[in-house]
């Protein structure tokens, strides 16, 4: 078995039945296997989808107490951009850009740490960083953790049903694993650690940094806007935690092939680029899959990018290292003397073959 194909925990149900297609299960199964995989007193190795799940119901409070107690107009505008821009920015900046693909580098931790906490955290990076990792190599496949063609359901369910690493990789496959994390400053747990907890990250650190995180930001919307602000934003980053369980869903048709030409260039998975999510948070998902290891996303001229707008300031001042930008390497690919063309060929690896890396002098 290839090392992608075993580090995500497989599903009780499966990832494809005997003739290789994917499973679809019901949403009641789905349900099931949420809820079997979140039981803390069934092993104590489900404790980060746990945590993933208490950090949303521990966010409903806020969400009351916004509708009930403290709703206005501009408290709502606050809302709406919170969740619609800020939390998604941050999100492809942190989690997609750079804990996963690293696309670019800082040029000292506390920077890292600054950007890790911009924004009310939500879950932790290894529920999304391993099965990104696969979900580029198997992009609308049987084993994409959130395959769209197994229904919207099956993406919302994900985090729990199919992002976990898998509990009984043996210790070469396990430090390979922690490679995909050895550069976000979490704490990375021993092999004997492993074997106990189930995951790469250390419960007390990621318990930790969720208390400090929520600490921090309560105190500081508090001064700025008292009770009525803080649990606005608390409440705006429950919707944008949930919400964005659907974006591979959308992000990839629906399941379904919604290619437009001229618009989306990769041919060889479902991805598309949507104006909402781009411009509010950079995503544009089909760029994206052309060129993953890029720092940049927007590449036609109506395409904003937020999130490289971030770190490009950043490299200007210093505190980004180093990137690595696509954006040439598509124009002379796919839009020089007016020709536009689309990628067909199979993706072989998770990274693109050409590519400029800017450096900080």
């Amino acid at each position: 078995m290839a090392f992608i194909d075993k580090i995500l925990q497989e599903p009780s149900y499966g990832w494809a039945d005997e003739n290789g297609a994917l499973v679809k299960p019901s949403v009641k199964r789905l349900y099931q296997e949420a809820f079997r995989n979140t039981n803390i007193f069934r092993t104590k190795k489900n404790w980060i989808t746990f945590v993933t799940w208490m950090m949303a119901i521990c966010l409903l409070p806020f969400l009351y107490f916004f509708v009930a107690e403290y709703f206005s107009w501009p408290l709502l505008a606050a809302f709406l951009l919170y969740t619609m821009i800020i939390m998604g920015t941050h999100g492809t900046i942190w989690f997609h850009r750079y804990c996963t693909h690293k696309a670019y580098s800082f040029s000292h931790p506390v920077f890292r740490f600054i950007t890790q906490n911009l924004v009310i955290k939500t879950f932790p990076e290894e529920v999304y960083v391993v099965s990104h990792h696969v979900h580029h190599a198997k992009s609308d496949k049987p084993g994409d953790p959130y395959n769209p063609q197994g229904g919207l359901m099956y993406c919302m369910l994900s985090d729990v049903n199919h992002q976990a690493i898998a509990k009984d990789l043996n210790e070469e496959d396990y430090k390979r694993v922690t490679g995909f994390l050895s550069h976000s400053g979490i704490w990375i747990n021993n092999y004997p650690q492993y074997l106990k907890w189930g995951s790469v990250a250390s419960p007390l650190y990621t318990v930790g940094l969720w208390v400090l995180n929520w600490s921090f930001w309560y105190a500081a919307f508090y001064l700025m806007g008292g009770h009525g602000l803080a649990c606005t934003m608390f409440a705006s980053a429950l919707v944008w935690f949930v919400g964005v369980r659907a974006f591979n869903y959308t992000g990839h048709g629906k399941g379904e092939v919604k290619h437009v030409d001229g618009i989306d260039f990769d041919r060889r998975n479902l991805s598309v680029n949507q104006w909402r999510p781009g411009l509010f948070a950079g995503e544009w998902h089909n760029n994206h899959h052309l060129y993953p290891g890029s720092a940049r996303a927007g590449f036609l001229p109506a395409q904003i990018d937020l999130a490289w707008i971030y770190i490009f300031i950043l490299y200007k001042l210093g505190a980004v290292k180093s990137f690595r930008c696509n954006k040439k390497d598509f124009v002379r690919k796919y839009l020089i003397q007016n020709k536009p063309r689309a990628a067909h060929t199979q993706v072989t690896t998770l990274q693109p073959k050409s590519q400029e890396t800017f450096t900080a002098s």
